[in-house]
């Protein structure tokens, strides 16, 4: 599958707005740029007036006069971030989305206990990855926000990709909480982890999916590796999520797929009130595109 066909999806909904934070970015700005022209959303700048027009007038000439973008003068980052959080917050925006500002001071203010955007459920980080010659998406969670979630915290970071992966067209995905063996090991958490998360799954804990594990990375994405290993399970070989143990398997897991595997990703963070594209500010145009596109998509299941 490809995340092109993100975009015909993201376009049949109502009309989102996106907030922007720091917008004094040229790939924030150019994925900007490509949403209008495929009139995706409405935007919402906050930032350097001056500073996010002149970017514009030299990379996007006549960007500034599109009738669905307005500028929010903020002389500070951090004014830019609360102006675009507390949109999100009162309904003005559907979307938040990270410009040109350090992660930290976007995500205090997420979690401002005034004008926020909690709900009481975990943030978690989802990315979803076209592979080149794998014949569908492959989600991973998380590699950004938790570092060692424990089983609870996992059931919810589950139920957030779950509610991601139903946003673009999958009504009942594959998940596998994945570990070293594909077997329970009283001395590796992960593989405990998994076989709880499995048992909750089947008595209605956790909904809208199916999850099975543990398994090893290669039974979970190859039917081959499972069959080969006699692995008898709905997920082995088919799964969509891939659940990791911790931030940093999840991290190594990320970034080998976009360096070694040449794989496309769109990520968005999920358990808020709204969708934040919470993008790296080295990440490509197209990547932080991608992004907003997922979000978008997901902001019609909000």
């Amino acid at each position: 599958m490809k995340l092109d066909s993100l975009i015909e999806r993201a376009s049949q909904f109502g009309e989102k707005t996106v907030a922007v934070a720091a917008a004094e970015d040229e790939e924030v700005l150019e994925a900007i740029c490509h949403a209008l022209q495929l009139n995706l959303a409405r935007f919402l700048l906050f930032g350097d007036k001056e500073k996010i027009s002149a970017m514009m007038e030299r990379k996007f000439p006549g960007m500034h006069q599109h009738q669905k973008l307005e500028m929010i003068h903020t002389p500070t980052n951090s004014l830019a971030v609360e102006k675009a959080v507390r949109a999100v917050h009162i309904g003005e925006a559907n979307v938040l989305m990270k410009g040109n500002v350090q992660t930290a001071t976007l995500l205090k203010t997420i979690l401002n206990k005034e004008y926020g955007l909690r709900t009481g459920r975990i943030l978690s980080q989802v990315a979803v990855f076209e592979i080149p010659d794998f014949e569908r998406f492959i989600f991973i969670t998380d590699s950004a926000m938790n570092m060692e979630p424990n089983v609870e915290q996992k059931a919810e970071i589950i139920s957030n990709a779950v509610q991601i992966a139903r946003s673009i067209g999958l009504e009942c995905p594959l998940v596998a909480p994945i570990a070293a063996v594909e077997v329970v090991n009283p001395n590796m958490q992960a593989t405990i982890d998994a076989a709880i998360l499995t048992q909750m799954n089947r008595r209605g804990q956790i909904v809208n999916c199916i999850v099975d594990g543990p398994l090893g990375f290669d039974n979970a994405v190859s039917i081959s590796a499972a069959e080969h290993k006699s692995i008898n399970s709905e997920v082995a070989g088919r799964a969509d999520i891939l659940l990791v143990p911790t931030l940093e398997v999840g991290n190594a897991l990320y970034k080998s797929l976009t360096y070694f595997a040449k794989a496309k990703v769109s990520s968005v963070i999920a358990g808020a009130k709204a969708p934040i594209v919470l993008t790296s500010r080295a990440d490509t145009a197209e990547a932080k595109f991608n992004s907003l596109v997922l979000a978008i998509c997901s902001a019609n299941e909000s």
